[in-house]
């Protein structure tokens, strides 16, 4: 493969691009392509790079390339080379492997707020693949090493922009909590989480739904933020929270792994983890 292939990803890579990279890992029979073609596809499914084979074998990677970069997971696939009526369509006479892997910008964690919670998110977040942007006047460098983004003066909420791969924990000691909220929410973000006790986290989703958002945006802040890991130091509600985010970024069912899946068949998921957690001492 010209090195102009892999210059070509690491330019989007670099500048933030969403894309995947479809490798043809077996060939059997005849095909067009060769075992170690590639093609760059973007998120749009236009072929930007490379080969993988013409016609109808390059039109159905398109497509299971834009369902890899939707899900965020790697797949590969067999096309069926030998009949237009039960494969792609290319009666070439054989059949083709396609390792398709997505390569997808990092997703953000916006972290409104500082002191020590805010510090070990951002550093957890760091550790987990995120994009660290903290917003908070009072906030530096020093406490937030890991983070890419430090905004200090943002008093119209227009320097950090949400969108549906953000990540939002508010900590801002109840200052302007409402307002970060309702941007979050706003802005689709993936995940947003307010750090405050249940009474103050009530008053904030009630002044929200007088704002009129709808209830079930309301619904889905997680407030208090965080897993119930029985929490109690700075850097164990950091934890809590991140692992709440990671089981959302990932689909998780926040579970202990020792359970197995008969354990959970046709039961409450979370009166089985009590009960698992209360055998375990």
């Amino acid at each position: 493969m010209s090195p102009d292939f892999y210059s070509h990803a690491a330019q989007l890579a670099s500048a933030g691009q969403t894309f995947a990279i479809a490798t043809v890992v077996r060939v059997e029979g005849s095909s067009s392509a060769r075992r170690g073609s590639k093609a760059i596809i973007d998120g749009q499914g236009k072929l930007l790079a490379g080969w993988v084979g013409g016609g109808c074998a390059e039109s159905a990677v398109k497509s299971e390339a834009l369902k890899c970069i939707e899900t965020e997971r790697p797949q590969l696939i067999t096309l069926d080379l030998r009949d237009e009526e039960l494969g792609v369509g290319m009666p070439c006479g054989g059949t083709m492997d396609v390792f398709i892997e997505p390569v997808l910008p990092k997703p953000t964690l916006l972290i409104v707020g500082h002191g020590r919670i805010a510090e070990t998110l951002a550093k957890l977040g760091h550790l987990m693949g995120f994009y660290i942007s903290v917003n908070d006047a009072a906030a530096d460098q020093r406490a937030f090493p890991d983070a890419s983004q430090l905004v200090t003066d943002d008093f119209d909420l227009t320097e950090t922009p949400v969108g549906p791969k953000t990540f939002v924990v508010i900590a801002t000691q109840h200052k302007r909590d409402h307002l970060w909220l309702q941007k979050a929410l706003e802005g689709n973000a993936a995940y947003v989480a307010l750090i405050a006790s249940r009474h103050r986290a009530k008053l904030v989703l009630d002044y929200l739904a007088v704002a009129g958002l709808p209830q079930h945006k309301i619904a889905s802040v997680h407030a208090p933020a965080g897993l119930d890991l029985g929490a109690a130091m700075p850097e164990e509600i950091a934890l809590s929270i991140i692992s709440e985010m990671v089981a959302v970024r990932r689909g998780g069912r926040v579970a202990p792994l020792s359970l197995r899946e008969s354990d959970l068949e046709g039961k409450d998921a979370a009166d089985v983890v009590i009960r698992h957690c209360e055998a375990q001492g």
